[in-house]
């Protein structure tokens, strides 16, 4: 009998204002052995993070190939994370797609999940000003005996939480898993798993919900009503926020558009990316891992009077079909090889589900004061309006790691 193993990819993200990632703590002085395993943990993570963001890429051009007049967003972390940490139960030609079509097959296998256990305490981050919760959770048949070694991986490399789970009794265990899922993304995400097939056995969770503050808030009273263009000829009205600052700006000639980056009040920023009209597609194609290095040599501080519009989206993403148009398709086939997780048991991953949800709006987390002025040279501001399609990146700078990346066709979500 084959057994399915299910994957429930989700994330919910409250863009509203800025957020801020600390230092991972230094190890003890008298610890060499331990600061030389950070530096190498470290690079490891960087490496990740450029492959990362390189997939990352690759699967907005293919969401975007089925879908080219839909908003589109994701987490590429949360993504990459899952499938990482199902590939320490892979082998041969499985685990060989994995690391190729996540970019990993550069790596040792011990040094990807070294990066990710880096990353994700890095990532991690809670105060009054973000909340950025990640993690990872594997609901378990009480009748499956897994592989000691697949846990003790996945517990230290990846902070993977086990839930005994009866799956005999599958409407009692989607409520379970649903309740689960909601309660750890504080209700953002409330019916990730609308089913469960039958012979299930195991059932990977993998959540990242993020909130934080702008550096610089914008003011409610300055946003208005304005024109998006949705295509070109047809516009919907969006509540356009307004603010003037000092901000990065830059123009690529060779990808025609315009960057702009409004950071958090930490090591996070997004990153909004606007082509010349006519431009999408061009710019969809010629995104590349090292994309951020190149807009960095670019970047300019300029005072900008900047016009983005609020936004409150969502989408949810059956991976199956699109990660085996990838060629990463042995995992859900009845010949896939998952014995690293259970030996004696034929497993395959029945669903992949990703549910994004992403909110932006002038001000932070409730009832905190709106941050401090900021001073400006005495110049004339640019006037740089977000009034159609555009990309958007959310991302660790020292990293630099992507966290969550959208399209974004029509902000009014119609």
């Amino acid at each position: 009998m084959n057994l399915v193993l299910g994957l429930g990819l989700l994330l919910a993200g409250i863009l509203t204002a800025q957020g801020l990632l600390q230092p991972s703590q230094s190890p003890n002085s008298h610890a060499t052995t331990g600061q030389d395993r950070e530096l190498k943990e470290r690079r490891n993570a960087r490496k990740l993070a450029r492959h990362n963001m390189q997939f990352g890429f690759k699967l907005l051009k293919k969401l975007s190939a089925r879908s080219p007049r839909q908003n589109i967003f994701f987490s590429p972390m949360s993504i990459s994370t899952a499938f990482s940490m199902l590939s320490l139960g892979a082998q041969d030609s499985t685990l060989a797609e994995i690391k190729q079509g996540f970019n990993f097959k550069e790596m040792s296998d011990k040094d990807q999940h070294q990066g990710f256990h880096y990353l994700l305490h890095r990532l991690k981050q809670e105060s009054q000003d973000i909340r950025l919760d990640l993690g990872n959770t594997l609901f378990i048949d009480q009748r499956l005996q897994l592989q000691q070694k697949f846990l003790r991986a996945a517990k230290s490399m990846y902070d993977a939480e086990t839930v005994p789970t009866n799956f005999q009794n599958l409407d009692a265990s989607q409520r379970e898993i649903n309740d689960y899922v909601s309660q750890k993304t504080h209700g953002r995400i409330r019916n990730l798993i609308r089913n469960i097939d039958p012979g299930t056995v195991m059932l990977l969770t993998n959540y990242i919900f993020f909130r934080a503050r702008w550096q610089y808030e914008f003011d409610p009273k300055e946003t208005k009503e304005e024109d998006f263009l949705v295509d070109g000829s047809k516009s919907v009205k969006v509540p356009m926020m307004f603010r003037g600052g000092l901000y990065d700006v830059a123009y690529d000639d060779k990808l025609s558009c315009t960057i702009l980056e409004m950071p958090y009040r930490g090591n996070i920023t997004a990153t909004f990316v606007l082509p010349d009209e006519g431009k999408l597609k061009h710019l969809e194609n010629g995104l590349q891992a090292d994309i951020f290095g190149k807009w960095k040599k670019l970047l300019s501080k300029r005072v900008v009077d900047v016009s983005v519009p609020k936004l409150h989206i969502s989408g949810t993403y059956n991976l199956k079909k699109t990660l085996t148009q990838l060629g990463i398709g042995k995992i859900f086939e009845e010949n896939g090889d998952l014995t690293r997780i259970s030996p004696h048991r034929s497993l395959r991953v029945g669903e992949a589900v990703h549910k994004a949800e992403l909110k932006m709006d002038e001000k932070g987390t409730e009832g905190v004061a709106g941050s401090g002025a900021q001073t400006l040279p005495m110049e004339t501001p640019e006037d740089l309006k977000i009034n159609r399609s555009f990309v958007m990146m959310l991302y660790e700078k020292v990293t630099p790691s992507i966290i969550f990346l959208a399209k974004i066709i029509d902000p009014s979500g119609k």
